[in-house]
């Protein structure tokens, strides 16, 4: 019953995804004009390399990230019920571990870890249960 919530969630933790990702880009614009760095440069001001690779790690995630939140909502709430809620938890964690990450690593490089390692977890654990339900729903797509 619960389960046709999972969509309009993972619709809206995808907005939330956009927007965390258009926040860290206007960052490094700001950076870009803080310390005078015309695009297409990408190194200059330590502080500005460290917004533009928050940038380019967020941007080199969300492939991975949105489909395997959109495959685990398909998918995997469907297949499990009372679960269901599973997918959205770990898309919002993500959101929230990429969040740490940018405002650790803009601080200091070395900063970044913990935010990495939730967003990862995050992103991991929803390609498993991507995977899970996909695999669990297989039979039920070749019995027809």
């Amino acid at each position: 019953m619960y389960a046709v919530l999972a969509t309009p969630i993972a619709s809206l933790i995808t907005i939330l995804a956009c927007i965390l990702y258009m926040m860290i880009a206007v960052r490094v614009a700001q950076m870009r004009g803080k310390h005078k760095i015309d695009a297409p440069a990408v190194t200059g001001h330590p502080e500005f390399e460290r917004a533009y690779r928050v940038q380019m790690n967020t941007l080199e995630s969300l492939p991975v990230y949105l489909p395997a939140l959109w495959l685990a909502t398909i998918y995997f709430s469907a297949r499990f019920a009372i679960v269901w809620w599973l997918p959205a938890v770990m898309g919002l964690l993500w959101v929230v571990g990429r969040y740490m990450y940018m405002q650790g690593y803009i601080v200091d490089a070395s900063k970044r870890s913990t935010g990495f390692l939730v967003s990862a977890i995050a992103q991991i654990t929803l390609l498993v249960l991507a995977l899970i339900g996909i695999v669990m729903s297989w039979p039920a797509l070749t019995s027809t």
